[in-house]
């Protein structure tokens, strides 16, 4: 029989209660698998897309349900995001890297393309009129510009806990500590855009809660400026089931280019090629490849 005496390392803490004990279990853990952690160095990543090499990545990650990611990101960087399970929710935040007061404005996004639901060639503007990130895939279809990410309130009304720590992490919290992370405040959190998790609004004004496109979709974005790129992986606001559902997001982000006057994106509307030409005009006034 073993008693425990307060102060005492019992048995199964004498493994780590000394410097030696510790250090050799932490060291232990290298090479075992981790699915909530970057993949450290990035070119180990698997499944790349084609013509992508193993050199050319720069992230590649894994969101759990209820957990968050960032990272700072050049200019000309492409990031998919997949939902592999079909549940994910990913609420995105974009900063200009070299002066965040400029970042994603959400009204400004849906205003100046006359759109609010994002698809494929989707400009994701600041409110500078410049492109923070071309869309440039897109087999899910099901976002959210206009709910943005579930607040601590709201998630402690239907589930009864919105901490970060507690079974239903919000996503304004997740973002929050993603945010202190890069020198970033609560105060500097705009509205979010929502991947994964559709709303329509019907002919009466009423939003339509859409879910997702299933298992496997993916969306992927091309950064036009250097970027802090905050995502959480947390259950929409509008989701009608009675259970916290949010299932993990893969990150995969390589090294590719800014889009130019020969892409399609550039010339599709007069906006949006304002909206490049502004974003290429500060670029060179900033020296910016």
């Amino acid at each position: 029989m073993s008693i425990d005496v307060p102060g005492i390392a019992t048995a199964s803490e004498s493994a780590t209660s000394t410097t030696e004990g510790a250090r050799s279990h932490a060291r232990a853990q290298e090479g075992t698998v981790v699915h909530t952690a970057p993949t450290v160095p990035a070119s180990r990543a698997e499944s790349l897309p084609d013509g992508v090499t193993g050199d050319d990545v720069l992230w590649s990650d894994r969101i759990p349900g209820g957990g968050y990611a960032h990272r700072v990101l050049a200019a000309g960087t492409c990031v998919r995001l997949t939902d592999l399970d079909g549940d994910a929710c990913a609420s995105l935040v974009l900063f200009n890297a070299d002066a965040p007061w400029e970042r994603l404005n959400v009204a400004d996004t849906v205003k100046i393309q006359w759109q609010v639901y994002a698809d494929e060639g989707y400009l994701l503007l600041s409110d500078q009129a410049r492109v923070l990130a071309t869309i440039v895939g897109d087999d899910s279809q099901r976002h959210d510009l206009i709910y943005g990410a579930s607040s601590r309130a709201r998630n402690e009304e239907r589930y009864g806990d919105g901490q970060i720590q507690g079974p239903s992490p919000a996503g304004r919290e997740l973002l929050a500590v993603a945010a202190a992370k890069n020198g970033l405040g609560r105060r500097d959190l705009p509205p979010t855009a929502s991947l994964f998790q559709g709303v329509r609004i019907d002919g009466e004004g009423h939003p339509q809660w859409t879910g997702s496109a299933g298992a496997g979709a993916s969306v992927t974005l091309r950064t036009e400026l250097p970027v802090v790129m905050l995502v959480a992986n947390a259950a929409h606001p509008l989701d009608p089931r009675d259970e916290y559902t949010c299932s993990p997001i893969e990150i995969l982000g390589w090294r590719e280019r800014t889009t130019t006057p020969d892409d399609p994106q550039w010339s599709a509307t007069p906006e949006g090629r304002r909206a490049y030409e502004n974003t290429v005009d500060y670029r060179m006034s900033r020296g910016i490849a």
